[in-house]
């Protein structure tokens, strides 16, 4: 028998000996890194794990526990055919943190930086010894980074709370990666106004579902919103808020839904140090790609434990719960729109197994076709939104502007008691549409849904004429015969001139792509996703098979149509330039021309320039860049092409911005093309009222012509207001003639952008811009500067001409301006200003 001693020497043995070995093994736990570290996506990856699913994990920075935890590395889902660096949740299999290598178990993604942008096999993620944290693929383009070169940075840490920090030597925040949230908030995580979630299309295309929703966060509360144009709510959560609280707002994600505060300026309020809450479970909140806001929960596996909208909103008020054009009743019940007159079917289900994907139209909507077009009325409806177009109108009056306006889906008309008088929404697409009954709604809404008829063929029979049978043959058969020359001498011509435009195009060196009619139904949704309408026609939005996103320009017609598509592929088919709009392909059908392009989300320039239109006004760090890129983009047209191409028709709304208002030049239907040995080309007029240069009067024009149009765009963003202006006084309607007297009197300051608090702080530069502008402005253009002088000037190396004429105002050109204002109620440009 062993004495008591001897059990105790030999427990405290095998604890030293469990100790050690544990100690021994490769620590999981590594939330930091250093400066001058680099990672690469390759399979030599120290922690790289591969999946149930398919899919890997391959964590740089971990959180080392006993269950869920947070981890930052590369991850890709599916076939794993492309990679994203992101910020995870991971299930840890050890049992004494930091001694054994972490197993995972489908990790949950919470934040992504390159969601828009995935990377290769053999991509790098670098901290740099400057400071900065760069992903760059494997052919050397950098795909996202930090820009926080000399920032003082010391290190990359991974928080507990899943924050991806870059903090400086006193541990202090330089940059997080909370300040960028994506479609998720993990618990505690706060979301400031200004920031939004955005779901991903699908939970296998992670790319951001832009446009569709959005989660923020305003004055009064939480919005979730559809984003059409303007963005309409279908989630609003109100919050009662004491006038005398200011700060900043924010939402935080606490005990399962969204908490609203507001950040205090005074440093002692007890809501800057609220601790985050440690529930008995991993959680974390997530925008999905549906519109629902759902809560995850770990119990053995991700398992959803609420949604917070559920408690203000029914299924149906979801914009897409039965898809475009669909009707949702009762319990999700979907079906499409059906008209009172029988056997006219106008929609159809997209899958008739999966009613909740929407309606499509049988037969498509066509712009100016009023006369073939109808109404399908559908009574005691409601719409997740409802924004007015017009006030205090009757049911015709409201259906009239639907059938006048091409981008006009549906008239949705709401009353109160009385229905010979309510309000008017016009809605631009058109989402699902809710049953609903009279007595549940103070007001009615009765939807009138436009429709395209199919003209019914001609009458077989004829009234026959006394003359007789033989008479009426012969006249049958004669213009018969006439029909079918002519139909034949139309199809002749309409071969020739297609296969002119063929041969045309196949000279142009460094052709683009060209797609077919059926690619480019699919890659839009069968023209469903309408950005806008303009000049020669509707611009419709797509993504093709890499996940980009595409804007579609589809020219209708023929003449001029043909002469813009022609000039659009000749001028910039086999051109690329960072301030030029790409154009990434083509296509025709039948009468139909189409242009592909890159999709610019923050649409034209117009709509952030001018007082009342704008969105929000820029800053002025902002509005220098944009000026400095069109300046280099015409630079680039003007003197280093092989060909010189004058645009013609430089003007906010052909000035477009993507995510991070980098500007671009678009719409080259206009544009001319010379050999670089011609000073000027003679040409009739063509561009728009109010950017013309007077030598356009003559018809023997430069690329100064454009030169000055960006003088009056430039002009335009310095004062925040258009060039022909009715709500101005009278004597300042033409903004060149303000400019002249503010020369003349020494009041250049004046003229800056009142709106902005911003512009007036940098009043100096913004006089010296101004001066540019009025050098670009010259009334004869030989004293103009080319836009590569402009270029110079704009990053200082060269000074504006101190010699300049002050009368900038033609009277034939003004006279013409004029008289085109008095015309235009809507410029169809206009339309255009959205994101394309």
């Amino acid at each position: 028998m062993r004495a008591p001693w001897m059990d105790l020497l030999l427990f405290c043995l095998f604890l030293i000996l469990y100790c050690y070995l544990a100690t021994a093994q490769t620590p999981v736990d590594y939330p930091t890194a250093n400066l001058s570290t680099t990672w690469t996506n390759t399979e030599s990856f120290h922690h790289s794990v591969l999946l149930l699913d398919g899919s890997r994990v391959r964590a740089i920075l971990f959180r080392g526990s006993l269950g869920p935890g947070f981890a930052c590395g590369f991850y890709c889902n599916d076939t794993c055919t492309s990679y994203y660096f992101s910020v995870f949740y991971v299930q840890s299999n050890s049992s004494t943190s930091g001694t054994v290598e972490p197993g995972y178990w489908y990790p949950q993604v919470v934040w992504s930086a390159n969601r828009d942008h995935p990377v290769s096999y053999g991509a790098t993620l670098s901290l740099t010894a400057t400071g900065d944290l760069a992903l760059q693929d494997v052919d050397g383009s950098i795909v996202w980074n930090t820009n926080t070169t000399g920032k003082s940075v010391a290190g990359l840490n991974l928080t507990d709370d899943g924050n991806l920090v870059l903090f400086d030597a006193n541990r202090s925040v330089v940059w997080q990666s909370f300040d960028y949230p994506t479609d998720c908030l993990v618990l505690g995580q706060r979301l400031f106004q200004g920031q939004q979630l955005i779901p991903s299309v699908s939970s296998t295309n992670w790319t951001a579902q832009k446009g569709l929703f959005s989660l923020q966060v305003k004055d009064d509360g939480f919005f979730a919103y559809a984003g059409s144009n303007p963005p309409l709510a279908y989630y609003v959560r109100l919050v009662s808020i004491n006038d005398a609280y200011t700060g900043r707002r924010y939402a935080r994600f606490l005990n399962g839904s969204l908490s609203f505060f507001i950040s205090s300026v005074d440093p002692s309020d007890p809501d800057g140090v609220i601790p985050i809450p440690r529930a008995s479970s991993a959680q974390y909140m997530k925008l999905m790609s549906d519109g629902h806001l759902k809560v995850f929960q770990w119990r053995k596996y991700w398992l959803v434990v609420s949604d917070p909208f559920s408690d203000y909103i029914e299924e149906c008020d979801y914009l897409m719960a039965c898809g475009r054009n669909g009707i949702c009743s009762g319990n999700q019940q979907c079906s499409c729109p059906v008209s009172r007159s029988a056997g006219i079917p106008y929609f159809r289900a997209v899958n008739d197994r999966q009613p909740n994907l929407g309606c499509s139209e049988i037969t498509p909507l066509i712009c100016n076709a009023i006369q073939d077009q109808t109404f399908i009325e559908l009574e005691k409806v409601r719409y997740f939104d409802f924004v007015a177009d017009m006030k205090s109108v009757d049911s015709e009056t409201c259906k009239q502007a639907c059938l006048n306006n091409c981008s006009c889906k549906a008239a949705l008309f709401q009353y109160d008691s009385e229905s010979s008088s309510g309000d008017c929404f016009l809605p631009f697409e058109l989402f699902t549409l809710i049953n609903a009954d009279q007595e549940i709604n103070r007001k009615t809404t009765i939807a009138f849904i436009k429709v395209q008829n199919v003209r019914s063929p001609p009458s077989a029979s004829k009234s026959r004429s006394n003359l007789g049978v033989i008479l009426t043959f012969t006249i049958g058969s004669v213009l018969f015969l006439i029909g079918v020359i002519g139909f034949l001498i139309n199809i002749t011509r309409k071969r020739r001139r297609d296969t002119q435009m063929e041969e045309c195009i196949g000279e142009v060196p460094g052709l683009p792509n060209r797609f077919s009619y059926e690619e480019l139904k699919t890659t839009t949704g069968n023209f469903n996703k309408k950005l806008g309408e303009g000049g020669f026609g509707a611009v419709f939005k797509g993504t093709l098979e890499d996940g980009s996103t595409i804007a579609v320009k589809c020219l209708e017609g023929l003449g001029q149509v043909n002469k813009s598509f022609l000039a659009e592929v000749q001028s910039i088919g086999s051109i690329h330039h960072v301030n030029l709009v790409t154009l990434r392909g083509f296509g025709a059908w039948k009468a139909q021309r189409f242009l592909v392009y890159e999709f610019m989300s923050n649409g034209s320039l117009d709509r952030w320039i001018y007082h009342g239109d704008r969105e929000q006004v820029l800053e002025w760090k902002c509005r220098k860049k944009i000026i400095l890129d069109v300046a280099k983009g015409l630079a680039y047209l003007h003197e280093e092409c092989r060909q010189k191409i004058i645009h013609l028709d430089i003007k906010p709304q052909n000035i477009l911005l993507d995510s991070d208002f980098n500007a671009k030049v678009s719409d080259f239907g206009l544009s001319k093309l010379i050999d670089r040995n011609q000073s000027q080309v003679m040409t009739t007029m063509r561009g728009t009222p109010g950017y013309l240069a007077p030598e356009w009067l003559s018809s023997v024009i430069t690329e100064k012509v454009d030169v000055y149009s960006f003088g009056i765009v430039l002009l335009e963003m310095l004062c925040g207001r258009k060039k022909f202006d009715r709500s101005q006084p009278e004597e300042s309607w033409n903004l060149l003639d303000v400019l002249q007297k503010s020369w003349e009197q020494g009041t250049l300051q004046d003229m800056v952008d009142k709106y902005s608090e911003d512009i007036k702080t940098h009043s100096s530069e913004v006089v010296d811009m101004i001066k540019v502008a009025s050098w670009c402005l010259q009334y004869d253009f030989t004293k103009r500067p080319s836009m590569s002088t402009v270029v110079k000037v704009l990053e200082g190396v060269m000074k504006v001409e101190s010699r300049l004429d002050y009368n900038f105002t033609d009277p034939r050109l003004q006279n013409a301006a004029v008289e085109e204002e008095k015309d235009m109620t809507q410029l169809m440009a206009s339309v255009l200003s959205g994101p394309r």
